[in-house]
């Protein structure tokens, strides 16, 4: 008798379960963290340094050791996003050309890991800033958007974005563009003193 019960009760659980399904079920892919974007809004970059810009205002600035040759070098620290610009500055004494080969030198580390490098010039007459930037695509590049900017005679300002992680520039594509264009607002304000 309580063997016929308990197969009723199966049957009965079973149809249940059964009926209650509905369509079928399929596994969800893996996600991604959901990323706030702040609202854009620049501050003025003035100090003794020989150059001055507009940078986020969710961005701190971090000033380097001021040794003599990091003198006016400077981190400018995105911590919502784990992300840093180094930027690196050099007076122009008739090395401009080795100053630019560095620059590419540091690109060029990328291409094992890159799909490709986009290469775009900046030109301000006005301000004296000529700038070339390299977008640098690929899910395991350490640096994916670089730039320097000269006035061709006497300033050279060297830049590189990196994240304070290991490198999965898919998933972090959006910070990137966001970033970006941080970046181009950055050199379309840029001033030499």
């Amino acid at each position: 008798m309580k063997r016929i019960a308990f197969y009723i009760v199966l049957i009965f659980s079973l149809t249940g379960l059964i009926s209650c399904g509905g369509e079928d079920y399929t596994p969800k892919p893996k996600a991604f963290f959901r990323i706030d974007l702040p609202q854009k809004s620049y501050q003025t970059f003035d100090s003794c340094f020989p150059y001055s810009f507009e940078y986020p205002t969710y961005a701190t600035i971090q000033f380097s050791n001021m040794t003599n040759d990091a003198k006016y070098w400077i981190n400018l620290n995105f911590p919502a996003f784990n992300a840093t610009i180094h930027f690196t500055y050099k007076p122009v004494k008739n090395d401009l050309d080795s100053l630019i080969d560095n620059t590419r030198r540091f690109v060029d580390k990328h291409i094992p890991k890159a799909t490709s490098i986009k290469e775009k010039t900046y030109e301000n007459p006005e301000n004296n800033v000529y700038a070339v930037v390299y977008d640098i695509k690929g899910n395991a590049v350490a640096s994916p958007y670089q730039f320097f900017a000269t006035d061709k005679k006497k300033h050279y300002l060297r830049g590189a974005l990196y994240f304070n992680m290991q490198p999965s520039n898919d998933s972090l594509a959006p910070v990137i563009n966001f970033i970006e264009k941080d970046i181009d607002y950055l050199i379309s304000k840029l001033k030499w003193k």
